[in-house]
């Protein structure tokens, strides 16, 4: 409907495939690849996307790091040569890359240190995974980011930056036979490298809960949240990722949900209460809930209440009623996203990066037509196991 196109670049390596003790490198080198080339020092690369009304960023998840570009359908080439000049010909200097190292230490001040609900996140994750490295955060501990040099940002890259480890994903008003050419133009000359195998340790199995209690003086009303580890699409019991999916959105999902016409509607004494859960994890995956209370709420009442939900939908199932409109909910949500460009190109690269296919994403809306409720059911009887969890209050200082 409109002549852009969205071009992205997704590298197969994350925070989860950092060496030992470089917790932050994957997010650190994503900063610098803005730093420039031979070609296009630094500055240019923005600068051009800026001058021809393009916008453009980059992000770094534990299972991958991605470029992209959005623009004018007529300037796709010049971001291909631009990306592609990037991923083979990168130039740092020792005093930028240590200067964008205090950037990024900055960065975890503002968005981490000084969030206290970004804190607790953290430490959830540290416990919630005991060997798998999902526990270390993406953007790295404190002491670890500083210790980051410039010959680990350089071996980083010469290891994971190369083309037989990136896959390309255009989207928008394009063709095939548009974009094949201009990849192997700019992209099929660059060398290939002999790359490391991607492999992940074993987590060991869980035998107990985990629970923890932080108070932080910048918390002003309490809240209470919960992990459970769950399989993903690729980790652990499979057959349950797509009816997990639809069991956090009865659950939790909106005004509608269980919790919230339980615990919002109708006993009021929740200000909020939901949950989540995403698949699409090369590795194990978290089923989370969370509750605010109402204003002067008793924590522990809400927990109370909020288990109380659980047991019964694991216990009971779910209802028909439910089912029906939270598989209508995830299908209208998944068109939505898939009719922006960066959208469908989000889509793709998160699952081709991680070894899923193409096949798998368009195969997905008759899947989840396909989803029983014995599924979900089923689902719901196997995660609530608090041998599996974490949980964790945030209070204000002498709560």
């Amino acid at each position: 409907r409109a002549p852009v196109v969205t071009h992205m670049v997704w590298y197969r390596v994350g925070s989860a495939d950092e060496p030992t003790g470089k917790s932050g490198v994957a997010h650190f080198l994503e900063h610098l690849l803005f730093k420039g080339t031979e070609k296009f020092p630094a500055g240019i690369f923005r600068g051009l996307v800026a001058k021809h009304g393009g916008q453009e960023n980059a992000f770094t998840s534990t299972d991958y790091t991605a470029y992209f570009q959005t623009v004018a359908v007529d300037r796709l080439e010049m971001m291909m040569e631009l990306e592609a000049d990037r991923m083979a010909g990168l130039t740092l200097i020792e005093s930028e890359v240590l200067a964008e190292r205090d950037v990024i230490l900055e960065e975890r001040r503002s968005r981490v240190d000084n969030n206290p609900s970004s804190l607790l996140s953290e430490q959830m994750r540290a416990v919630q995974y005991i060997q798998y490295p999902y526990r270390l955060p993406v953007i790295g501990w404190e002491h670890e980011i500083r210790a980051l040099t410039f010959q680990d940002a350089i071996d980083f890259y010469k290891i994971y930056y190369a083309p037989n480890n990136a896959i390309l994903i255009v989207a928008g008003d394009v063709t095939v036979d548009q974009v094949r050419p201009l990849a192997e133009k700019y992209y099929g000359v660059l060398e290939a490298r002999e790359l490391p195998p991607r492999i992940r340790p074993q987590e060991p199995p869980h035998l107990t809960a985990r629970r923890m209690d932080m108070q932080h003086p910048r918390v002003r009303e309490p809240s209470w949240r919960r992990s459970y580890m769950a399989p993903s699409y690729l980790w652990g019991d499979s057959r349950h990722a797509m009816p997990l999916g639809v069991l956090a959105e009865i659950v939790g999902g909106g005004t509608t949900s269980r919790l919230y016409r339980a615990l919002v509607a109708g006993k009021k004494i929740a200000a909020q209460a939901n949950s989540f859960y995403s698949a699409g994890n090369l590795g194990p995956s978290q089923f989370f809930v969370v509750g605010v209370p109402a204003n002067g709420g008793d924590i522990g009442e809400l927990e109370t209440e909020i288990l109380a939900v659980l047991k019964d939908v694991e216990a009971n199932g779910v209802t028909e009623e439910e089912f029906a409109r939270a598989k209508r909910s995830m299908l209208a949500s998944a068109v939505y996203a898939r009719d922006n460009v960066q959208g469908a190109a989000r889509t793709f690269g998160a699952a081709l990066s991680i070894g899923r296919s193409i096949e798998d994403v368009e195969s997905w809306p008759d899947r989840m037509r396909a989803l029983t409720i014995e599924q979900v059911n089923e689902a719901a009887a196997m995660i609530f196991d608090e041998t599996q969890s974490v949980t964790a209050i945030l209070r204000p200082p002498g709560d």
